[in-house]
């Protein structure tokens, strides 16, 4: 490393040399990294204040119970994490200790990455599996059920593999009318998650395919990982036609496992899965023809029985003298039924009279038939029903039962009369 020159200060009087802070700084930089020790350490805390930079550059802080270290990752290490660094998370950081000179403090440079306790591709899976449940992405009630007797079924796998050649012995062994359409597809190492991808949208868009098996054989957790990528999980999820996932050996588990609409725990079995056995439905279909013919005879001897029992049951029956009785039985209703509403018209005519007359003797014209007489206000044409409501010189009308008469009030007796502003007491 290339030594910068120091700009010392003037020293003091007789005492040591003098230095700038930044002269200092760049002195405990160029110590620490040219120390070996320094140049490749392996760092073990807990992650704090994580910050993922939008330039790619991961910031965050290693601690433990007493002390703190700040950490740098560049965009270049950060991209070849597998899993999402987080607070509270411990890992084993491994890089070099420099000095950021603006901010005059240490700093790890991470180059490499690994949680503590398990492995980063473990958790990677644990994380994404953790996310794409949250969305919903794994309900059950979103998977669709896998047709009974599909006519084309598309693979999406490696065209070189044992897992093709199992699929498609398996396939033409148990149904071989089906067609089988293989979408060929990297299967393992970098744009293996693409290829998969690719293959599994153009096998939906043009395939006219009624169900997909997407998977491999068996391998490492690095080997099956594309199908732990969460491209080839969405893809999965949002396949307009239903997907089988059948990847590695039955122990073997993955995120595309569970995007799926079923799970495979081998190729082969998703092959099973796919069809029924063309021999075993054939078998099946003529034990139901036999069955519905010999449910047919039973039948067919029953409706034989019951129309000899019909036939016996009307020889003992004369359809002619059943109608005479009806015929007979009807008109002794029918006079039954005049008899009733003869009856009802008489008492509701009386219910009717009887109404009449009360409300007759109610009528104010039978009252003035009596020799009775109806005053009323020439004016307003109110009745007066009280001796205190007329005045004197009030003009009245006088209903009588053939006409009626208009008077002025002269005198008012038996009542209190109102004339000139004084109050008089009639008949004192």
């Amino acid at each position: 490393m290339s030594q910068m020159p120091l700009e010392r200060l003037e020293p003091v009087a007789s005492g040591p040399p003098v230095y700038s802070v930044t002269e200092i700084t760049r002195l405990l930089k160029r110590y620490l990294e040219e120390e070996p020790l320094f140049q490749y350490v392996t760092i073990c805390g807990e992650i704090s204040n994580f910050k993922h930079h939008t330039s790619g550059h991961m910031y965050f802080v290693l601690k433990d119970s007493e002390s703190s270290l700040r950490c740098v990752m560049f965009r270049g290490y950060a991209s070849r994490l597998r899993f999402r660094p987080e607070d509270g998370l411990e890992v084993y950081a491994t890089g070099s200790i420099g000095v950021y000179e603006t901010g005059g403090v240490y700093q790890l440079y991470v180059q490499y990455l690994e949680p503590r306790g398990v492995g980063d591709l473990h958790l990677a899976f644990q994380q994404l599996k953790e996310k794409l449940r949250a969305e919903g992405l794994f309900d059950e009630a979103r998977k669709r059920a896998i047709p009974f007797l599909p006519k084309r079924i598309g693979v999406v796998t490696s065209p070189t593999g044992a897992a093709i050649r199992d699929i498609i012995s398996i396939l033409h062994r148990r149904m071989p009318s089906v067609e089988i359409l293989v979408a060929p597809a990297l299967v393992q190492g970098k744009g293996a998650a693409a290829s998969i991808v690719a293959s599994l949208e153009a096998l939906a868009r043009w395939g006219d395919v009624d169900v997909i098996i997407v998977g491999r054989g068996g391998g490492s957790m690095e080997d099956l990982w594309p199908f732990n990528e969460e491209v080839v999980a969405r893809a999965v999820a949002a396949c307009p036609v239903p997907v089988i996932s059948a990847v590695g050996h039955e122990t073997d588990f993955t995120i595309c496992d569970f995007a799926a609409d079923l799970r495979a725990p081998t190729p082969s079995g998703a092959a099973e899965l796919a069809v029924p056995v063309a021999a075993e439905l054939l078998a099946g279909l003529s034990g139901f023809r036999l069955r519905l013919h010999q449910a047919w005879l039973q039948y067919v001897s029953r409706r034989r029985e019951q129309l000899a029992h019909s036939e016996r049951i009307l020889q003992g029956w004369n359809p002619a003298d059943n109608i005479r009785q009806r015929r007979q039985r009807l008109d002794e209703l029918a006079q039954r039924m005049q008899q009733a509403v003869e009856r009802q018209i008489a008492q509701d005519k009386r219910e009717l009279h009887l109404a009449a007359q009360r409300l007759d003797s109610l009528s104010p014209l039978s009252v003035l038939g009596r020799g009775y007489a109806i005053a009323r206000d020439g004016k307003t044409g109110k009745p007066i029903s009280s001796a205190v409501q007329v005045d004197i010189g009030q003009e009245l009308d006088v209903l009588l039962q053939d006409g009626s008469l208009k008077t002025t009030v002269k005198e008012v007796h038996g009542g209190v009369a109102v004339q000139q502003g004084k109050i008089w007491e009639l008949g004192k």
